[in-house]
């Protein structure tokens, strides 16, 4: 059965669609069998691998929604295979609250499908509203990437109190899979700063790659593809297969 793994942080521009991305196809390219499951209304993640997200014909919301078979919606790219999202997804949550067992709705899709695959990654949305709150239900455990930025730790502790909520009422297995340093510049005082202080909170849970500044990572989605794809000498590149080794090492199957 697949390990799932959420990707969450309600502070937006962290880095967790790069990293739901490109961990992901860095897993596939370790030879895992990989679904991305795209849960962001921005739908970021799919287009970050190609996919035309006005094109695709069952998407993550008919899922949730209007019950499409979870199946009809994996879309297969080079790299891995993706549960598609679109602008739709942006009204789930206030279409989710009057559905039975609504906390549990990704979780039930993703139970039809998850004998395929050994990784499913979800990206959340920037928010600790029902959408987020699937993903959670749905999940194994959480990676949270945290920007190294002077606020980077703001928030945190509505995210892990959401956590320990779910793990006593709604998911007991779920734990923090690791806290992952994105945006980091080493020639600065302030990543420096930034990483003591988040290996401070969260002791033996921060991943030793951090992801570096790095411009052709950023340009990778403008083409549709990851960093490995789009530039695998780049240092983003190489940071990311590291992550993977980290997570193969912490999950191996």
């Amino acid at each position: 059965m697949a390990k799932r793994i959420v990707i969450a942080n309600q502070k937006g521009g962290v880095g967790k669609t790069t990293t739901a991305v490109n961990l992901s196809a860095a897993l596939a390219q370790k030879g895992k069998r990989v679904l991305l499951c795209d849960f962001d209304p921005q739908a970021n993640a799919t287009s970050g691998l190609g996919v035309d997200k006005n094109s695709v014909p069952v998407n993550i919301y008919d899922i949730l929604i209007s019950g499409a078979e979870p199946k009809r919606g994996i879309v297969q790219t080079k790299w891995c295979d993706v549960l598609a999202s679109n602008k739709a997804l942006a009204g789930a949550g206030i279409e989710m609250i009057d559905l039975p067992d609504r906390e549990h709705l990704l979780d039930n899709a993703l139970n039809q499908v998850a004998e395929g695959y050994d990784f499913i990654l979800i990206d959340c949305p920037p928010s600790l509203e029902l959408l987020t709150l699937n993903g959670l239900c749905a999940a194994d455990s959480v990676l949270i990437p945290v920007q190294c930025e002077y606020y980077a730790l703001e928030g945190l502790s509505d995210l892990l109190g959401t956590l320990r909520a779910v793990k006593k009422r709604l998911n007991r297995k779920i734990s923090v899979e690791g806290v992952l340093l994105t945006m980091y510049d080493g020639r600065t005082n302030l990543s420096l700063q930034v990483a003591e202080e988040v290996k401070h909170h969260f002791p033996g849970k921060v991943y030793a790659t951090v992801i570096p500044r790095n411009v052709r990572l950023s340009e990778a989605p403008s083409h549709g593809k990851p960093i490995i794809a789009y530039d695998r000498f780049s240092k983003g590149a190489e940071a990311y297969r590291r992550l993977a080794d980290e997570v193969l090492r912490q999950n191996p199957c």
